[in-house]
């Protein structure tokens, strides 16, 4: 047994945020599972860097370069193959979990993230042509993607919603998941095998808010902002999943939104390389982390029940900051904007790659 199956017994799924062609044909994601991983998360900025970063993925640009296809085209079937691969060497872990886990998610064109119609036309139509119940779309909570992911749920398409930085973005996300069941519901439509989770970016609210702390000479306080406001998140999490109206739905059959720790590598080399990990770990929850933070946890992580404790800390915590005057609600939004812009630029480096490729080997 690893500190994978040990977290999994408190109730947290670790998963891995990377996905590449090697990685899945390796036979590397199978040791992977077979060592308790229970999902894969991808981004533009993941098959960026794959894709640019090797020659894995040359001989298919050929062909497909051979067979007259467009630069969106070579980009949506390699990234199409790499996710439906995943998806079924995690199959097992799917069936196992009854759906619980076993996950791989593709997140939709980033520059689609403040167009609600187009979020929703893209991510049918990805979900419908990956044709696999183990793969979540992933979709900006921007205020434009809340109606999408509420539109998107009652259609029956799971949905990792990403981008999340603030308390009430998650309110926002959460909402909009449970009225999505409830008008699948009123449907007559089956809700027991729609899943969801909601990643909360969580180190690159330290990254913005320690300068700030320094310069209130506040160091005190470094590195502590972004573990309290998640364990604020989960405490609404409690919330909102809880009572008549959840009840009804949990009823027939609906599945939590667990909430998803994101961006938990640690980007401070004077924190502990595991401390979006350690702090982190609690029931009904998901965390996705890079293959280096992996083996960081798996080597000397802590695997304890931590994600309910010191809540009172945390919110003493939230409250110094707010006190010296940061405003996290204007934070957590510049981060989200920042986050849509660069997933953007990572989007288009990846598209600019396959287009120099392509004209390569169109030669």
């Amino acid at each position: 047994m690893t500190k994978l199956h040990e977290v999994a017994n408190i109730g947290q799924s670790i998963w891995l945020d990377y996905i590449s062609r090697s990685l899945i044909k390796s036979g590397e994601l199978k040791n992977w599972v077979d060592k308790g991983l229970r999902g894969v998360t991808s981004n533009p900025s993941i098959f960026e860097k794959a894709i640019n970063g090797s020659s894995d993925y040359d001989d298919d640009i050929k062909k497909l370069v051979s067979e007259g296809k467009s630069v969106d085209e070579i980009y949506e079937s390699i990234v199409m193959d790499d996710i439906a691969n995943a998806a079924d060497v995690l199959r097992p872990v799917y069936d196992s979990t009854d759906g619980l886990d076993g996950y791989v998610s593709l997140e939709v064109n980033p520059k689609l993230a403040y167009n609600t119609n187009g979020t929703i036309s893209e991510a049918k139509r990805l979900f419908s042509a990956l044709n696999r119940p183990n793969v979540f779309i992933k979709v900006p909570a921007t205020s434009e993607g809340v109606p999408a992911i509420e539109e998107l749920i009652g259609e029956g398409v799971n949905i990792n919603v990403t981008l999340i930085f603030s308390i009430s973005h998650y309110e926002a996300i959460a909402e909009a998941y449970i009225a999505g069941l409830e008008r699948r519901l009123k449907a007559g439509k089956d809700i027991s095998k729609i899943a969801s989770v909601a990643s909360f970016f969580v180190s690159r609210i330290d990254s913005f808010v320690d300068p700030l702390l320094k310069q209130a000479n506040r160091g005190d306080l470094l590195g502590k902002t972004a573990i309290a406001y998640a364990k604020m998140v989960y405490v609404r999490f409690k919330e909102i999943f809880f009572g008549e109206r959840w009840e009804k739905l949990s009823k027939n059959g609906a599945r939590v939104q667990r909430p998803l720790w994101g961006s938990t590598s640690t980007k401070n080399p004077d924190y502990p390389d595991t401390i979006y990990v350690d702090n982190l770990i609690g029931p009904n929850t998901v965390n996705t982390v890079p293959t280096n933070t992996l083996n960081a946890f798996i080597d000397h992580g802590i695997v304890s029940s931590t994600l309910e404790s010191n809540i009172d800390n945390a919110k003493a915590v939230l409250d110094e900051v707010s006190k010296i005057g940061i405003d996290l609600n204007d934070v957590t939004e510049k981060l989200q904007a920042k986050g849509v812009e660069l997933f953007a630029e990572s989007f288009d480096m990846l598209m600019d790659s396959i287009a120099k490729k392509r004209e390569k080997f169109n030669r």
